[in-house]
């Protein structure tokens, strides 16, 4: 046979397929990385109908609207911030964060600023700090323990943590602080310490702005899935995953897709997973071993109700978001989308979003939309900061997932659960939920970023993952 006879050998690489599960951050973020790196095909599965999972955002009114509060921190890493940059150009604003704390029937701005805190903090609750941080310096530290509330407690002493911290973990993740593991103190709190939160008050330049996509957060996750696009990646939107096959020795992974009622099996070299590692482990074939199984059920998520109350103003507070740590109203934030790109359009409305956590089997859950519209104007009226007039709309969006909950003892479930996925050849679970890590956007892609760095000639090298893993197990959600 001539040599221009004979057929052009594959290169084992560029042939390579990846199935990409999620197209939240994590998912589009390691697509676009993967092809840009020429590692070899990608199909990217999303049920959704478009990119961004819980970071997504939609158009309602001529306003975009996120899933909840949320924000690009200038945390983000360097050379990520200059790939959104490069995609997003003008429409990624840098903003000052203009947001605020409701505390002892009083306002706060958040960030934390101390002249701020001179002017308007109640002055009980300031000469209980006081006598709390003074005893944290004379006095030897308590131990720790094990528990949100013992870890805090020692730390803080017990005015923030009663008149805060406390509180407001009941309300976002559903448990008392007794029944959390320290884990998620370490994890959520970033001002942690007496040290941590004078720091905050001196805040370095660039400290108090965040970015922000003018088409809402979403439009961060859009432009990866784009990007990936363009770069030939398959995108299967309103698609659902329904059996994971392992592959027999040198064989590939097998994986069932389904949409429209219509199902189809995809081969593939490696499965990258952003969905929940619990689902992972439920939808396997063979089915997983008993014990991880088992693990499954010791694995829980808050939900979320956003409530989207429609105002026929332009504006309804200068603020991007208010938190409600206090017990006596049932929202824990409430945004103004408008605000967070200093939008004047729509002239004559304005949209916000109140969040509500609760888990489906909860009451809350069996509201009915103008209920729960109800009452956020009652949180809000008790809050002193009254919406003008009844909303003309409210509706909602639920997220059964919102949030991992650490319960005391959930990492040794968790262990369990990462073992075992770790040791599926070709396969990986990341990001924040294949993790079940609190993180930031800048988090998961950070995570996305790194796993296609441990990709060399078409082999995924784990001890170079392991040592990302650790860097994980430093983050810190940014508030």
């Amino acid at each position: 046979m001539t040599q221009s006879a004979q057929r052009p050998s594959k290169d084992p690489v560029r042939d390579t397929h990846f199935i990409v599960l999620g197209a939240g951050p994590a998912g589009c973020g390691a697509a676009a990385q993967l092809l840009r790196g020429g590692h070899g095909r990608v199909t990217l599965v999303e049920r959704g109908t478009v990119a961004g999972g819980n970071a997504g955002s939609f158009l309602h009114e001529g306003i975009w609207l996120d899933f909840g509060s949320h924000r690009l921190h200038s945390a983000v890493d360097p050379a990520i911030l200059a790939d959104i940059q490069a995609m997003l150009g003008s429409d990624l604003g840098h903003i000052d964060r203009h947001g605020r704390i409701r505390l002892r029937g009083r306002w706060l701005h958040f960030p934390i600023k101390a002249l701020d805190l001179l002017l308007h903090l109640n002055p009980g609750f300031a000469l209980s700090m006081l006598r709390d941080m003074i005893g944290r310096t004379l006095l030897p530290k308590p131990a720790e323990g094990v528990t949100f509330a013992s870890v805090l407690r020692a730390n803080l002493g017990p005015t923030m943590c009663e008149q805060f911290y406390f509180p407001y973990a009941r309300k976002l993740w559903g448990r008392d602080p007794s029944e959390l593991s320290g884990i998620q103190a370490r994890k959520r709190v970033t001002a942690g310490s007496f040290q941590k939160l004078l720091k905050r008050l001196v805040k370095p330049p660039g400290k108090g702005k965040f970015y922000y996509p003018r088409e809402g957060y979403g439009q961060i996750s859009r432009a990866y899935a784009d990007a990936a696009q363009d770069l030939g990646a398959d995108l299967r939107f309103n698609t659902s995953v329904e059996a994971l096959e392992r592959p027999s020795p040198g064989g590939k992974w097998r994986v069932s897709l389904s949409r429209d009622g219509v199902t189809e099996v995809i081969e593939a070299d490696h499965v990258w997973s952003t969905i929940p590692v619990t689902q992972v482990a439920r939808m396997m074939s063979p089915p997983a071993p008993p014990e991880v199984l088992a693990a499954t059920g010791a694995i829980d998520y808050q939900g979320m109700i956003l409530v989207y109350l429609v105002l026929d103003v332009d504006q309804w507070t200068t603020t991007d978001a208010h938190y409600f740590p206090e017990s006596n109203v049932s929202v824990t934030r409430v945004s103004e989308p408008k605000n967070y790109f200093l939008s004047k359009e729509p002239k004559g409305r304005t949209i916000l979003c109140a969040e509500v956590p609760c888990t489906p089997d909860s009451p809350l859950w069996q509201k009915t939309d103008a209920e729960l519209g109800e009452m956020v104007a009652g949180d809000l009226a008790r809050a002193e900061i009254p919406i003008p007039r009844p909303p003309v709309e409210v509706f909602t969006r639920r997220l059964r997932q919102a949030y991992p909950i650490y319960t005391m003892g959930y990492e040794h479930a968790l262990g369990t659960l990462d073992d075992w996925v770790q040791a599926l050849p070709g396969f990986l679970s990341y990001g924040r939920q294949g993790l079940f890590a609190h993180d930031n956007l800048h988090h998961a892609l950070f995570m996305a970023y790194s796993a296609v760095d441990c990709l060399e000639g078409g082999h995924f090298d784990a001890d170079k993952w392991a040592g990302y893993r650790k860097i994980f197990a430093t983050h810190v959600v940014e508030d």
